[in-house]
């Protein structure tokens, strides 16, 4: 892809949400002490970031597909949708996966869950923490959305053609978009129980039973499909919504705050298990509204570096954590020079692996199989976010 093409704020939201799980993941395995500070507590919501980014990106796919009259009249191909899906997050998955299979060395002495398992995206189902590459549950959660929204998208979308069908067909998607956030604060609150909240650190029970499930963890992805349905739906709204991109920026942040905040001195407590999720999901879906409009300062700013980053950052997630992990066996992990290094191994692991295996397949997909989405002229860039983990 062409850099110059790339939305900014998009490469600067995602190139956060990397730099957040990279920080939560060096603090829980690696220095085992909060090395970043608030920053490495709260890491563990880049992931969090990273499902809006696709909620918004996935969603927006689909629905640019579906808004001209409906799924005929689209001619959006199901199998074209999850081939090029599947290409774009299979291939750098299983060449990780397998240096945990057949390399001892990479793999450790951490328990494995069945093979079948992480070959099927189904990891996060049952997943007890401490499991080898126990950080592929949110791949998994976000294979099973990929999965699920197409099909759904295309049942309300067979509604639509236009005047009163058309209007039905938006009221069925926001009231089931409703309906899926609405019963996965029921999961929660069901799910919940007191042992499960154990101060800073929460029970294996909680983690296993709400954090990593997929029916639990779907509202920040919910979020961003909210967004990718405001923008091809509703583009009046949208466009009154993207002129105020700055005030949207500093609402989000505010949120954001606040969130965080929140999140940090209750995390596993029922009220945060609950509402917690799905306020992550509105600041987020408010800090990407900022990012593509035009004008704002999160879609103007073009930081250095973080473009590669962002472009990286599904290979980088793959990697850190098991690298960084084999590095604290011959570094001090709290000593600046040895930070530096594994930040600096762990952002040319991602190189490596997006140069090697994420290019060339993608390359194979441009050119076997052609995407649904058809940008309009006025649009900006939508490939400019990729599958996130």
């Amino acid at each position: 892809m062409n850099r110059s093409s790339r939305v900014h704020g998009l490469d600067t939201l995602r190139a956060l949400a990397i730099m957040l799980v990279f920080a939560n993941h060096y603090m829980s395995f690696v220095s085992h002490e909060a090395t970043f500070g608030w920053f490495s507590r709260i890491g563990w919501a880049g992931v969090d970031l990273f499902f809006a980014l696709s909620g918004y990106l996935i969603g927006n796919q689909v629905f640019a597909s579906l808004r001209d009259g409906g799924a005929a009249a689209s001619g959006f191909s199901l199998w074209r949708f999850y081939a090029r899906r599947l290409l774009r997050t299979l291939p750098a998955y299983y060449v990780v996966l397998a240096l945990y299979a057949f390399w001892p060395y990479w793999a450790g002495s951490l328990p494995h869950a069945p093979w079948w398992k992480y070959l099927t995206f189904t990891l996060n189902i049952d997943l007890k923490p401490g499991t080898l590459f126990s950080h592929a549950w949110s791949l998994c959660v976000e294979e099973q959305f990929y999965l699920l929204l197409p099909p759904i998208a295309l049942a309300i979308g067979a509604i639509a053609a236009r005047g009163r069908r058309r209007a039905l067909a938006l009221a069925l998607g926001w009231c089931a978009l409703a309906a899926a956030v609405a019963g996965g604060m029921w999961l929660r609150a069901d799910w919940w129980q007191p042992s499960m909240d154990l101060g800073a650190r929460g029970s294996q029970r909680y983690y296993t039973l709400i954090y990593y499930s997929t029916l639990a963890r779907f509202d920040e992805l919910l979020a961003g499909v909210a967004l990718a349905m405001l923008r091809n739906f509703h583009p009046a709204l949208w466009r009154r919504l993207t002129s105020h991109g700055n005030a949207m920026l500093a609402a989000g942040a505010a949120l954001t705050a606040l969130a965080f905040w929140l999140l940090l001195e209750a995390h596993f407590s029922w009220s945060m298990s609950v509402f917690g999720y799905p306020l992550l999901g509105q600041s987020f879906a408010m800090l990407l509204l900022a990012a593509l409009s035009e004008g704002s300062l999160l879609n103007r700013t073009r930081i250095p570096g973080l473009g590669a980053i962002a472009i990286w950052s599904y290979s980088i997630y793959l990697t850190h954590k098991q690298l960084c992990i084999l590095l604290a066996e011959h570094f001090e992990p709290d000593q600046p020079a040895s930070i530096a290094l594994m930040i600096g191994a762990s952002v040319l692991a991602g190189w490596l692996l997006y140069f090697a295996v994420e290019t060339p397949f993608m390359a194979l997909r441009e050119r076997f199989i052609p995407s649904n989405y058809k940008r309009r002229p006025h649009e900006a860039p939508v490939g400019s976010i990729a599958a996130a983990p």
